[in-house]
């Protein structure tokens, strides 16, 4: 259902756009960490039944979570009242992710996107710094990237996740500011 919404909205709204762009675009919408900032946008997160394990590591927050939960509600507005209902819920919550497109690149590779980002602004290139905490089997990873003049921090259950999720935060704060 999210993947079909997202792409006939991109499709009839971008009509001249190639299957190239309107693909990278769809992914862009539909990926984990989108999902996850449309979570965070709702306050999902404060609603998630979670275990012990999950609670004390930060779990109301992680973008896996999030986006699975997100992906559960859409279906389960499918389940309950139709696909019509459950397709205008999709465009309801993805329209803002839609009206950016600059943020498409920044949701399928952060890192890249705040590097390039960086680089037209002349500042220098991106820095992490990534921490761990819990045991092997449940390791939380914190990532803090300093660009510019900002610091953020990101979080998530492997390095890649938490310094992708501190990119999209400095991106989102060093784009506001150009």
């Amino acid at each position: 259902m999210l993947g079909q919404a997202v792409t006939v909205r991109l499709f009839t709204a971008n009509p001249d756009l190639d299957e190239g762009a309107l693909a990278k675009r769809r992914a862009g919408v539909v990926s984990t960490v989108a999902l996850a900032e449309v979570a965070r946008g709702i306050g999902l997160g404060d609603h998630v039944l979670l275990g012990r394990g999950e609670e004390q590591t930060g779990g109301r927050d992680k973008d896996s979570i999030l986006a699975d939960t997100m992906e559960a509600v859409i279906g389960a507005t499918y389940l309950s009242v139709g696909p019509d209902a459950a397709s205008g819920l999709v465009l309801r919550l993805i329209d803002p992710l839609l009206q950016d497109p600059d943020r498409f690149g920044a949701a399928i590779d952060p890192k890249t996107t705040l590097q390039e980002l960086a680089s037209r602004t002349g500042a220098a290139p991106p820095v992490y710094a990534v921490t761990s905490t819990g045991p092997d089997h449940s390791r939380l990873f914190t990532a803090t990237v300093s660009v510019a003049d900002l610091t953020a921090e990101g979080s998530g259950s492997s390095k890649k996740q938490a310094e992708m999720a501190a990119a999209l935060l400095a991106w989102r704060e060093l784009s506001g500011r150009a």
